[in-house]
């Protein structure tokens, strides 16, 4: 009797196609990429607080700053041919793009397969933290930077305002930059600062570190500074619920502290709030501001030193005093087929390329604590 052969045929399901066709993997790419986007988003803070623009189809970008004018009783039969000041002056600033910056893991499949959770979207997350880290402490650097200077506009005898220290308490100690009192001072002093510089009142905010921010929360929650709507878990986020003199303020751990970023740990002294540390904070915690000699690799733009933030603890500004430029939004690439063949693994990279400058210096303010305003440390960069 003759065998009689047949053919199976098997029909997968390839969970990660689109729609049953094309690459396999497609839709896994989908998932990271929204994996990396929520860790970017929901750590940057600073990227929707000042001006940002997409820059194509170039290095730099340009911006253009207008000064004030006057009005002038006109003079029967003389000809209308602008004011005799010759106002309004007109200068310009440039903020250029940094080099690329990456944060990237390669995943081992055979590590995927024996993991009991999803490693891939934790991998993920980490990556957009890196980047929204790094994306903010530029930022905040700038904006620390511009409170010290001067207008960009130099006309011969015509002044614009430029940027404003403001001391928290009065005492040469840096604890001083954790009394709610002296900080609610400091608020009203920055919001008067901003009113007599002619900055808008719309899109201010303030920046704080979290220790700062829970004891200004315990102060203002006493004295009505708060909506008594947005009380509880609102108030304890710290995503700018609270206002003080129409500063909604944040919290953020990469604000330029004490030569630090976010919170400096040891014996109280002027540069230096004497706070205990908690212990086993890690190595991320509490890093120095890098200096020239470590971070000069891929920077384009000024940013600052670690001696230069000394006495920093806290910066307030509006919108227009910071901008920041992007020719490549938060991205994601995962290599596959050969190459993922030949190591048996892929790469995950997260990138972005983007630079930030202080914009409008009238526009900043950075509160200072354990020294005057202005004093060594803190001197106009």
């Amino acid at each position: 009797m003759a065998h009689q052969s047949s053919t199976l045929t098997t029909s997968l399901t390839r969970p990660g196609q689109a729609n049953s066709t094309g690459d396999a993997r497609a839709l896994y790419l989908k998932l990271f990429s929204g994996e990396m986007f929520k860790g970017f988003q929901h750590n940057a803070i600073a990227r929707d607080l000042v001006m940002k623009r997409t820059l194509t189809n170039g290095k730099s970008l340009q911006f253009i700053y207008t000064g004030h004018t006057k009005a002038e009783y006109h003079t029967p039969g003389n000809a209308i041919l602008g004011n005799t000041d010759g106002a309004p002056p007109v200068a310009e600033k440039t903020i250029t793009v940094d080099d690329l910056l990456i944060s990237s893991a390669f995943v081992y499949e055979l590590d995927e397969t024996l993991a009991h959770y999803e490693l891939r979207g934790e991998i993920s997350k980490k990556i957009g933290y890196a980047l929204a880290q790094k994306y903010d402490r530029l930022i905040f650097r700038a904006i620390a930077r511009g409170a010290r200077a001067a207008s960009p506009i130099t006309k011969a005898n015509f002044v614009e305002p430029g940027g404003t220290q403001i001391r928290v308490g009065t005492n040469n100690q840096g604890s001083d930059a954790y009394v709610a009192a002296s900080l609610v001072n400091a608020f009203y002093d920055a919001a008067a600062a901003l009113d007599e510089k002619g900055v808008s009142s719309e899109g201010r905010v303030g920046v704080l570190n979290p220790r700062q921010y829970y004891e200004l929360i315990q102060q203002v929650g006493d004295n009505g500074l708060v909506n008594r709507d947005e009380q509880g878990t609102s108030r304890q986020k710290g995503n700018g619920i609270v206002e003080i003199a129409g500063i909604k303020i944040f919290k953020s751990m990469n604000i330029p502290f004490f030569g630090s970023y976010g919170t400096k740990f040891g014996s109280a002294s002027a540069t230096n709030p004497g706070v205990t540390s908690p212990g086993n904070i890690g190595s991320f915690v509490g890093e120095a501001v890098e200096d020239a000699a470590n971070d000069v690799t891929g920077i384009n733009n000024e940013y600052g030193e670690e001696t230069e933030f000394a006495n920093s603890c806290g910066l307030i500004f509006q919108k227009e005093g910071a901008g920041v430029v992007e020719s490549i939004g938060p991205q994601v690439q995962v290599t596959s087929g050969d190459v993922s063949v030949v190591y048996q693994g892929d790469v995950i990279l997260g990138r972005l390329a983007m630079g930030a400058d202080y914009l409008n210096p009238a526009a900043c303010v950075e509160l200072v604590a354990g020294a005057a305003a202005g004093s060594s440390g803190n001197a106009a960069f």
